[in-house]
């Protein structure tokens, strides 16, 4: 017999036996009631998806992970408590073959590569509509990696970007990359930590081998070489 999980097509006329479909179990982790409730009714009620459970919060997510039958989680980011990207980090760790997708509202540089570095892979928008957010479902647990168009065409012009090399030849970690153009930017020790989901002490850390290996003593010094006027 074919489980809860899996739906039943006719028998075929040669063999008289019956064709068993594996539906897709999706978890949904969003904090607004409504949104929530909303995309776990959309998935049970789509063929061949089961919403297995829904969570408030990414701490429950977590604490029934193993003992919950899944193939794919929406990720919400702006989570209370632990958000949505530690949340995956904490996924890839338990359960890695479980697929993890960013149903956010977020869209800015920062949070779309700090996604993906966790783990995620798929990212798309809330506005994207219920048929197009099931198809990216079915392509992300089919191994494909579903994004928003916005969201992918900032991903490519990521990597058409030239990398960043201090004239010292030691290139700048990613994450060094990324604090640098923070500092550039204006952005203080403590808005660079929030951003970035890390605490200030490692921001600091980050900042001093910034200066390290481009030879400089200072935010305006470093600022100065990033933008090539020294």
């Amino acid at each position: 017999m074919c489980d809860a999980r899996l739906g039943v097509l006719p028998y075929f006329a040669e063999t008289h036996l019956p064709i068993c479909v594996v539906s897709i179990t999706v978890a949904v982790v969003e904090d607004r009631t409504d949104v929530r409730e909303g995309l776990g009714a959309l998935i049970d009620a789509s063929e061949g998806f089961v919403c297995a459970a829904t969570f408030g919060d990414a701490e429950s997510f977590l604490a029934a992970l193993d003992s919950l039958p899944l193939d794919v989680v929406l990720m919400d980011i702006g989570l209370p408590g632990m958000n949505g990207i530690e949340a995956v980090r904490e996924l890839r760790a338990i359960r890695p073959l479980v697929q993890a997708m960013m149903l956010t509202v977020f869209e800015d540089d920062d949070h779309v590569f700090e996604a993906l570095r966790s783990g995620a892979t798929g990212y798309v928008l809330k506005t994207t509509p219920p048929d197009e957010l099931l198809e990216s479902i079915r392509l992300l647990n089919a191994g494909g990696s579903p994004m928003s168009s916005g969201i992918a065409r900032r991903v490519v012009e990521t990597f058409h970007r030239p990398p960043l090399v201090p004239e010292d030849e030691q290139p700048l970690t990613p994450r060094e990359e990324e604090i640098l153009e923070l500092l550039v930017q204006g952005f203080r020790y403590r808005e660079i930590a929030e951003q970035l989901f890390i605490s200030i002490d490692t921001v600091r850390t980050h900042v001093r081998h910034v200066y390290e290996k481009m030879h400089v003593r200072s935010r305006a010094e470093a600022t100065m070489k990033y933008l090539g006027r020294a």
